[in-house]
């Protein structure tokens, strides 16, 4: 991979201490860390890959799959648990056919849960690419995916 290589060429000197900013940086510029960058990384800092993962596992800002093209979050903070958020995820892995986490076959939608939107007022919420969709509840989200789909000609 070109691109994780032009990174790896600034941490040239690099010792352990730099897997995160390199994890950061190949994550910025691909969207995700590929399983061929953990590879590359691992020759680079002389790490297995079992460290690598471990150390990215860790952290939830790394991901190990490419973000469709509808990234929707899901907010599980105590105001959107209170006000019915588990039966919205339920609803919308049901919808696209993935566990929270994953990206649908065809790339179109990633379903994350999240501590909080910062949007407690509005519970429960839900953002698709960083827009926020307030007091969801099943119904909302149906009209919603089949909205996206609808745009998407699906």
């Amino acid at each position: 991979m070109e691109t994780v290589r032009e990174i790896l060429k600034k941490y040239d000197d690099a010792k352990r201490d730099s897997l995160i900013p390199i994890l950061q940086d190949i994550q910025d510029r691909l969207g995700y860390i590929p399983r061929e960058a953990v590879r590359d990384i691992g020759k680079h800092l002389n790490l297995p890959a079992s460290k690598i993962y471990g150390v990215a596992t860790f952290y939830n800002q790394f991901r190990f799959e490419p973000l469709g093209k509808y990234h929707i979050q899901i907010c599980r903070g105590t105001a959107c648990h209170v006000k019915g958020s588990k039966k919205v995820l339920e609803t919308l892995e049901r919808e696209l056919g993935i566990k929270t986490g994953r990206t649908t076959r065809d790339g179109l939608f990633s379903l994350e849960v999240v501590a909080c939107l910062g949007a407690c007022g509005l519970a429960p919420v839900i953002t698709v690419n960083g827009e926020v969709y307030a007091n969801m509840d099943s119904e909302k989200v149906k009209k919603l995916i089949k909205s996206l789909k609808k745009e998407e000609g699906k």
